[in-house]
């Protein structure tokens, strides 16, 4: 079974078992507007909780990206190096940025269920 959670800075995580897929939400793409290019992190890479895991570039303005809990970096998204547009297309499925191997599944209770953060999300549009 899989779960999704969301940060207040806009990051997501989709969670199965123990790996969680995590990108950036609708509502922060589209604060960003097109997105021209994006830094990931590498594999193997280990990060605490809210570390600094990558940077997004919009025609707006450049936004990091927080790990979401803490684990290892397992796969980046290579393909947003050369497409970062797909992030503005679909940016909580093929836009998605890294996988990470959860290290503390206990941080998941720090975050955000979806209506917590429709909640928070609600009239900022």
């Amino acid at each position: 079974m899989s779960e999704i959670y969301f940060t207040e800075d806009h990051e997501w995580i989709l969670v199965e078992g123990d790996i969680g897929t995590c990108g950036i939400s609708e509502f922060a793409q589209e604060q960003l507007g097109d997105i021209v290019y994006v830094e990931l992190p590498e594999p193997g890479r280990l990060v605490a909780q809210n570390d600094e895991m990558a940077v997004v570039e919009s025609v707006k303005a450049a936004s990091e990206i927080y790990a979401p809990v803490s684990g290892e970096v397992i796969e980046s998204n290579e393909e947003l190096v050369d497409d970062p547009a797909r992030i503005n297309a679909d940016a909580m499925g093929e836009g998605w940025f890294f996988k990470i191997r959860i290290s503390d599944t206990k941080e998941l209770d720090d975050l955000l269920d979806k209506a917590a953060y429709d909640a928070l999300t609600a009239g900022q549009h």
